[in-house]
């Protein structure tokens, strides 16, 4: 019994149908190929997905609040949770000019 591969098998051009290949893609000129400046300043995917880095850098860390703060924060619409670091940092500010 032979195993069937799903995938179709890769048939790699010779090296006259490379030449061929190229020669066409050169034609083409929506097919230019790329300057070494241009293959320079390419970016991998991956470091360009998701928001962009913010220089004031947050830390995750895990608090207990009550209920009735968080309850009133919420009540105070989307953003609650920036506003609650306003404010926590409204408090820093007051205290440290204290000591």
């Amino acid at each position: 019994m032979s195993k069937v591969s799903r995938r179709p098998a890769v048939v790699m051009p010779t090296v006259a149908e490379d030449k061929a290949i190229t020669v066409a893609a050169k034609a083409d000129p929506d097919a230019q190929p790329l300057t070494p400046k241009q293959l320079q300043a390419m970016v991998p995917l991956k470091a360009v997905r998701g928001r962009p880095k913010s220089e004031n850098k947050k830390l995750l860390v895990s608090v207990r609040y009550s209920p009735e703060v968080v309850a009133y924060f919420k009540s105070t619409g989307e953003g609650w949770q920036s506003r609650m670091d306003g404010v926590l940092q409204q408090y820093v500010a007051r205290h440290s000019r204290r000591a």
